[in-house]
């Protein structure tokens, strides 16, 4: 497999270039636009193409699950005026689905350095299928593709995995960073490496092997535990550490907080994946503070990821004490794991 081509090795000058971005959650959010990740993220990548000589740009994304359907209020219009706010330039939101008609607005509204939003990718059906033809639809509009959807990318969807193939592509500025940083779990040598992973999605328990395998230690917390059953092997093997919950359990034990406490104290690396208890009302709080504040207070290189594990960073007012925040949450286990992406695999092909 070859490696993913560089971003300064796309010729660009002159060109109308594809991002896929991640917006994804972001109306969700009560954060200041100005202080929102995943916005944030998308201001250097459409300033260096522009630098670099880059015609005009078109961003595409995802927004919820209108499983190919037109629903309104899963519209991305919304998100004209905070990414107005946030790139300091003009956005031309393009609500069409029928690809004559935006490349008939696209060459009508085209200028020097325009910067173009489409429609919501899954109001197509043929995002979350796959469909090449949807692909090489997006792909007739551009003239090369960047990913800086980092936290999109462990998904099979057409703009992830077919779009790239049909572009000249690469991965975008943030996202080699993100790589970089999330490698470094690996690759280090400075041990222990705990990797605190917490959450509501049962689905996600599928990752506590592979976790292991780069970890000496994996807490496990938020309603995770209740997914054990008395006899889980996860429950006997002294690479996990699974969290007892208080019998509402929205929130791990005084005992529990302690025991992660003292293995967070050990660590040299340490990955933190998930709030570990229903932080957002206060009784049910001090689990994830505590546990969020020890690791913010270790020396250990330290990392975390998600959208919810971010709002909490937030709200408690640790964020300068990481070393690496991730806009993924899903993406981050799979990376890990697997140490790559279909995101990553569609440009190294």
């Amino acid at each position: 497999m070859n490696p993913p081509k560089k971003l300064e090795d796309l010729d660009v000058l002159n060109k109308t270039g594809i991002i896929r971005v991640d917006l994804d959650a972001v109306l969700d959010d009560e954060v200041d636009p100005k202080k929102n990740l995943r916005l944030l993220v998308i201001k250097p990548i459409v300033d260096y193409l522009f630098q670099k000589g880059a015609s005009s740009l078109i961003l595409i994304a995802h927004y919820g699950r209108p499983e190919g359907k037109v629903v309104p209020e899963l519209s991305l219009k919304s998100l004209v005026q905070p990414l107005k706010d946030v790139l300091e330039r003009n956005i031309f939101f393009i609500d069409s689905l029928n690809f004559d008609e935006i490349m008939r607005l696209k060459e009508e509204k085209n200028g020097n350095q325009s910067v173009f939003l489409l429609e919501n990718l899954r109001f197509w059906p043929g995002e979350e299928s796959n469909d090449i033809n949807f692909a090489k639809n997006l792909a007739s509009l551009s003239d090369f593709y960047v990913n800086e959807a980092f936290a999109s990318s462990h998904r099979d969807h057409a703009s992830i995995v077919s779009l790239p193939k049909l572009l000249p592509s690469a991965l975008g500025l943030r996202f080699e960073k993100e790589v970089e940083n999330l490698s470094r779990l690996f690759e280090s040598q400075e041990r222990p490496v705990v990797i605190v992973v917490s959450g509501t999605k049962k689905d996600k328990l599928s990752y506590l092997d592979g976790l292991s395998k780069i970890a000496d230690m994996v807490l496990i917390g938020g309603r995770f535990p209740d997914y054990l059953p008395d006899d889980s092997i996860y429950r006997r093997d002294n690479r996990f550490l699974v969290a007892r919950l208080n019998p509402d359990k929205e929130d791990i034990t005084i005992h529990s907080i302690e025991d992660f406490e003292r293995e967070i104290k050990r660590a040299k690396t340490i990955a933190l994946i998930g709030p570990v208890g229903k932080y957002e009302e206060e009784g049910h709080r001090l689990g994830t503070k505590r546990v969020f504040e020890a690791v913010a207070d270790s020396s250990a290189f330290k990392i975390a990821g998600g959208g919810d594990t971010i709002k909490a960073i937030e709200m408690f007012g640790i964020t300068s004490k990481f070393d690496w925040i991730s806009v993924g949450g899903g993406a981050v286990l799979e990376f890990l794991t697997k140490r790559s992406l279909p995101g990553i695999e569609s440009l190294s092909n």
